[in-house]
């Protein structure tokens, strides 16, 4: 069942900064989503449109089948039941950590006050921090602080603009692991607009990605990651090997060897065709050909180009093939599978591999 329902909305600023072009979006309620993009894809526009700061050219938006923004209306913001955290938080710096939670709850409401230590626990955070003032806390005590008192009102909705961007890298993954728990522990639907690949897969169960204002893709990281709409975003979702490949009967014949691709039309059909593959560096095996091992080893012989230890993940270039069919290949192992220049590996392809269109 969807939540929020975005139909057909574009935005253009002056006469032609196209900020959003024809987008249609469905947020499933309880979900996590993530909007995903290069800085100038749209993804900050879409999120003022949806909070109501700003008004679409074109198209509806609409919460619960309640309409929003479109058609001749526009519900302000503070009307719609949304909650917000932005980058920094926006805390009062004047009010105290209980202030800042309980701000939007009446002052004499009958259980404000469990309700703020009720939201003080959730957020994780010591009952004793209450009377302390947001200059007193760290960066991601007070995103945590910010989080609760836009839980506090119960939002039909979360939207979260960057919110760990200004954090250190290491806390920033524990608020991201932490807000994701409290977002699914609350049954809240949220959505997450970030930059940051990483953070949009790990973070949300459902993902749109965006570039120049158009939406290119929406469905599970999974699906996203494994089989994406086309180059760019198989590029921008994370490292990934390209072959060029001819496609016959549900197989890609490559200077890999053979590998098998998932369904399409390209790789059902009996005819073959030139087209480009996609496979994930994790989807390689690389093993180091020691003396006697050449005739025992399978997958296809690369010779290391460069290599570049960093511990637990390290780089390795390497080229497979001769002459025209020559293909340099940039690859991420473990440390255990890293290569001296010069020497010898052999590559297995574990798993399909993913058909780009053309």
């Amino acid at each position: 069942m969807s939540l929020l329902s975005i139909s057909s909305v574009s935005k253009t600023y002056g006469r032609d900064a196209r900020a959003l072009i024809d987008v249609s979006l469905v947020v499933p309620a309880g979900a996590r989503t993530a909007i995903v993009g290069p800085s100038g894809s749209g993804k900050t526009t879409l999120l003022k449109l949806i909070a109501g700061f700003e008004r679409p050219d074109a198209g509806r938006i609409t919460l619960e089948g309640a309409v929003l923004a479109g058609e001749g209306v526009h519900v302000p913001a503070h009307k719609r039941g949304i909650g917000i955290v932005s980058q920094d938080g926006a805390l009062f710096p004047h009010l105290t950590v209980g202030e800042n939670i309980g701000f939007g709850l009446p002052k004499r409401q009958d259980g404000r006050d469990r309700r703020i230590a009720a939201l003080m626990a959730m957020v994780e955070l010591d009952a004793d921090m209450l009377s302390r003032r947001p200059h007193q806390l760290s960066g991601g005590q007070q995103q945590r602080v910010a989080l609760a008192r836009a839980l506090a009102l119960e939002p039909r909705l979360m939207l979260l603009d960057e919110p760990f961007s200004a954090l250190d890298t290491g806390l920033r993954d524990t608020m991201r692991r932490t807000v994701s728990r409290i977002l699914a522990a609350s049954g809240t639907t949220s959505i997450l607009v970030t930059h940051d690949q990483g953070e949009a897969l790990s973070f949300a169960d459902h993902v749109a990605v965006f570039r120049e204002g158009r939406l290119v893709q929406a469905g599970s990281p999974q699906s996203l990651y494994r089989c994406p709409a086309d180059r760019q975003t198989a590029l921008f979702l994370g490292d990934a090997v390209l072959l060029e490949a001819t496609v016959a009967a549900g197989q890609a014949e490559t200077v890999l060897g053979s590998i098998p691709v998932g369904s399409t039309d390209k790789a059902s059909t009996g005819t073959a065709s030139t087209s480009l593959v996609m496979l994930r560096p994790e989807q390689l095996r690389i093993r180091w050909l020691g003396l006697g091992e050449a005739d025992l080893v399978k997958g296809a012989r690369a010779r290391v180009l460069d290599s570049e230890f960093g511990g637990g993940l390290c780089r390795l270039t390497v080229e497979v093939g001769e002459g025209p069919a020559r293909t340099v290949l940039d690859l991420r192992v473990s440390g255990f599978d890293v290569a001296a220049p010069g020497e010898t590996v052999a590559i297995e392809v574990v798993g399909q591999g993913h058909v780009l269109p053309a």
